[in-house]
């Protein structure tokens, strides 16, 4: 099995890639999935992150509460440290056994949002697959989605790696800057290409 990391900025276009990679036959461990299985009401983290930051974290369902926490992360970096320190480890071990457990596929995407800031994935990946798109698309296509303001989903692409830093760690880049019709055309070359490489390579 060879397993390709699926990862770009915020906006970039990673959950359209990552849906055509799916509906293509291609296994998926989304982290971000991941992440939101483990902090929804009843979550194996919910307790922990109550504990650390307080019940007013939590929602009255049992799930944490992103919009407060996100607020809390932007404006104290110790905070941010705990609640990664609190989540990298449990999502971590999570994709471990999820990629395990997928091991007879010609191959698996690791949807991966943030790459060069979680290096312990490295030893389980044999391609980097890099989505990205012009910084002011990125920024229009957060505020969309989100409802945030400029400021607000300004500060969510600055916490994230430099867009330079991302296509350094390419394998391969898709670029999401024309109509979706070109991008669902590139993502489905490169699978063809992919799936083909992984047949010849065994």
């Amino acid at each position: 099995m060879k397993t390709v990391a699926l990862t770009g900025g915020i906006g970039s276009g990673k959950s359209i890639a990552t849906q055509m990679l799916s509906s293509l036959g291609v296994p998926i461990v989304d982290l971000d999935v991941i992440a939101h299985t483990l902090t929804a009401a009843g979550g194996a983290l919910v307790p922990q992150i109550a504990t650390e930051f307080g019940s007013e974290f939590i929602t009255e369902e049992g799930a944490l509460n992103r919009p407060l926490m996100r607020a809390l992360i932007f404006t104290q970096p110790d905070a941010r440290v705990k609640l990664n320190a609190i989540m990298h480890p449990a999502i971590f071990d999570e994709a471990v056994k999820q990629l395990a457990a997928l091991e007879t596929s010609t191959y698996v995407v690791l949807a991966i949002p943030l790459l060069q800031e979680s290096q312990r994935y490295l030893p389980y990946i044999d391609h980097v697959l890099v989505i990205d798109c012009d910084e002011s698309l990125q920024l229009a296509r957060v505020m969309e989605r989100s409802g945030l303001s400029a400021h607000e989903a300004q500060q969510i692409i600055d916490a994230q790696s430099s867009r330079q830093s991302r296509i350094a760690m390419a394998d391969t880049i898709i670029t999401n800057n024309a109509g979706l019709a070109e991008f669902e055309e590139n993502i489905y070359q490169f699978h063809k290409n992919y799936i083909n490489t992984c047949i010849v390579s065994k």
